[in-house]
């Protein structure tokens, strides 16, 4: 089975390459750089909802 991997439409770069790529694969979601395809972190879907939850309430702007 291929791993369809998804970017956010706001990636930036010339070549498409500045983003983080996410896909789902057997119940994990894997997260990788774009520049850097054989990185692969993998987390849970709980794990990953935290996360985005605390980017959303602004907890890690002060790194971006």
């Amino acid at each position: 089975m291929d791993i369809q991997w998804r970017k956010s439409s706001k990636s930036s770069g010339a070549e498409g390459n500045n983003c983080l790529e996410l896909a789902e694969d057997g119940g994990e979601i894997l997260l990788r750089e774009s520049d850097n395809p054989d990185v692969i972190i993998r987390t849970t879907r709980t794990k990953l909802r935290a996360f985005l939850g605390g980017a959303k309430a602004g907890e890690f702007d002060d790194l971006a």
